[in-house]
């Protein structure tokens, strides 16, 4: 395709046309047979119109109100990659519109997903109209030099200096640095008459997203994974429905619902949010990690509960940093312990703290079946869960526990119900979370210390 003779003016009209309003017009002679030649080839590249449900069809210009941001939250597979794909090649297909902007949780995921993914921009589209990716400058091309250039959400001071007429954002709830780069690059957004950004994600109920989504400037689409089930793998909307339909996890995951945090929880979105960095310190005082195993495996077992954390600095000023997380469910004894291992390795640790409360002697052994050569200490909890959590949300409160990065989100979802009325389930993630900190953090030298009232 030869260069972009197109305006979002032209595109705006097209949405608004039927066959019997185009022979109408072309009788009357309020468009032109250059006018109707020119909104042909474009209907010829956009073929998504005709096929996308309502939620999907691409928001151009002032249509639908006048909005700055189209934020689309959906459900796992409803469609919304696809949606934001088609919006950004309809953005390239406009020249009126400048460069354009693409934005995602890191630069593997804007490639693999937003660019060459199934629903990606390099999927869509007429074969003689597919842009190239040009990896040394992170940029996509099209044939006649319309560009989009290639950003992460691990660094949002890159996108500081570029200008952009047009940008899609994927997945903004899994960002690491999601209120900034956001901020940063709408200070971008400054190119063209009506520069506009839209939004894909599964909702996580951050504050500043869901201030996003109170925006009178954001136009917001919902959409159910259960609506897109026409292109799944079949049986897999039953599926997802039998083992989380109307749960909390259900609801965000695959109703795409933003739900708010649960009154009584011991910790807040709020609370973690504002205590989040972007790295850990380089040298750590001690870092540990912390199993809660399960008593059971299986597919109905509890999880295991696996966090890591470090600490830093002395007294008053000494802050702890959550690291990583590879709790899982389902997992044999040897599974756990190897998760465990490999989370050890990964971060550095310096000991392995177990509860033994079910296993006793057995969990100990079974860490050094897999391989575990660190120290083990074993805990051994008297009082409940609740309470023994309760300090170590203080310490978030505090302002003195840090979550590094965004990659935590199961560890958070579960904090952010956990003590809230009608909370159902083990709190294993939390449980773990919870003797790690303590560890560092409570008690002399660190070390937790519990007492029976």
């Amino acid at each position: 395709m030869q260069g972009r003779t197109w305006t979002t003016g032209q595109v705006n009209r097209l949405y608004q046309m039927t066959p019997s309003s185009i022979n109408r017009d072309l009788t009357a002679g309020i468009l032109t047979q250059a006018e109707w030649q020119t909104l042909r080839a474009l209907q010829q590249n956009t073929k998504f119109l005709a096929q996308a449900r309502p939620a999907q069809r691409p928001l151009i210009g002032a249509m639908n109100g006048m909005w700055r941001q189209w934020l689309f939250m959906g459900g796992r597979g409803s469609g919304k990659t696809r949606a934001g794909a088609e919006w950004l090649r309809l953005m390239a297909l406009c020249g009126d519109v400048g460069r354009l902007a693409l934005v995602g949780p890191t630069l593997s995921d804007v490639r693999e997903v937003m660019i060459e993914g199934p629903s990606g921009i390099r999927a869509i589209g007429p074969a003689g109209d597919r842009p190239r990716y040009e990896v040394s400058r992170r940029r996509l091309v099209w044939a006649d030099g319309m560009t989009a250039h290639v950003f992460s959400a691990e660094d949002p001071d890159s996108l500081r200096g570029p200008q952009f007429g047009a940008a899609w954002c994927d997945e903004l709830a899994s960002w690491a640095n999601g209120e900034a780069t956001w901020n940063t690059l709408q200070m971008g957004m400054r190119v063209g008459a009506e520069p506009r950004v839209m939004a894909t994600t599964t909702p996580r109920p951050l504050n500043w997203l869901k201030a996003l989504a109170a925006d009178p400037a954001t136009y917001l689409t919902r959409a159910a994974t259960a609506e897109n089930a026409a292109n799944l793998a079949p049986g897999f909307v039953e599926a997802m429905q039998y083992a989380y339909g109307g749960s909390e996890l259900g609801r965000q995951e695959l109703d795409g619902e933003l739900i708010d945090d649960p009154d009584g929880a011991l910790w807040t979105r709020a609370m973690i949010d504002a205590g989040r960095v972007p790295a850990a310190p380089v040298h750590m005082d001690r870092v540990v990690v912390a199993v809660d195993p399960p008593v059971t495996s299986g597919q109905n077992a509890d999880a295991c509960g696996i966090i890591a954390v470090g600490v830093s600095g002395f007294g008053g000023d000494r802050q702890a940093y959550v690291l990583g997380d590879y709790s899982g469910a389902g997992m044999r004894p040897l599974s756990w312990a190897r998760a465990a291992l490999s989370l050890a390795w990964d971060v550095g640790a310096d000991e392995i703290i177990a509860e033994t409360n079910q296993g006793g002697e057995m969990v100990e052994q079974t860490l050094r079946t897999a391989g575990v050569d660190l120290p083990i200490r074993r805990v051994h909890a008297r009082l409940n869960k609740r309470a023994r959590a309760a300090p170590v949300a203080a310490l978030y409160e505090a302002g003195r526990v840090h979550h590094v990065g965004g990659l935590l989100t199961h560890l958070e979802d579960e904090m952010c119900r956990f003590g809230a009325e009608g909370f159902q389930g083990s709190p294993d993630r939390v449980d773990a979370l919870v003797w790690g900190v303590s560890s560092l953090m409570l008690g002399p030298q660190g070390r937790p210390r519990v007492r029976v009232i």
